[in-house]
């Protein structure tokens, strides 16, 4: 079974920064194709933020680009980092990942069940 869990939310005052992480786990052996991350701030649509591929290739939507950092390591584990944070940034963050299993030939998305983040004095 998989699960992609992050971690890393919570109240943070405008102007800090913030790390999230995004762990994936299952019962099999598995590799991440990508990873991304996304938002749903209060009373808004989810969008998409950011992506990372094979580690090292990012893409980041045109709101965040300069904000956002995407990164992944070896261990599972994707992070979003943002510096200097906004009140406006304030959302639910997910994560999903394309996880392919060592025994299949393609991968599938999966995703999070989201960690909030609020900004705010």
């Amino acid at each position: 079974q998989v699960h992609l869990v992050e971690s890393g939310g919570g109240l943070v005052q405008p102007g800090g920064s913030l790390r999230l992480s995004c762990t994936a786990s299952a019962g099999s052996l598995f590799s991440m194709n990508s990873w991304a991350w996304h938002r749903q701030a209060p009373g808004k649509e989810r969008e998409w933020v950011a992506r990372i591929t094979a580690g090292v290739i990012t893409d980041y939507a045109a709101q965040v680009k300069d904000r956002f950092t995407v990164s992944s390591d070896d261990s599972n584990t994707a992070y979003r980092q943002v510096d200097d944070l906004k009140p406006e940034v304030t959302a639910v963050y997910y994560c999903s990942g394309d996880l392919r299993f060592v025994t299949e030939i393609y991968g599938k998305d999966y995703w999070g069940k989201g960690t909030l983040v609020t900004v705010s004095s």
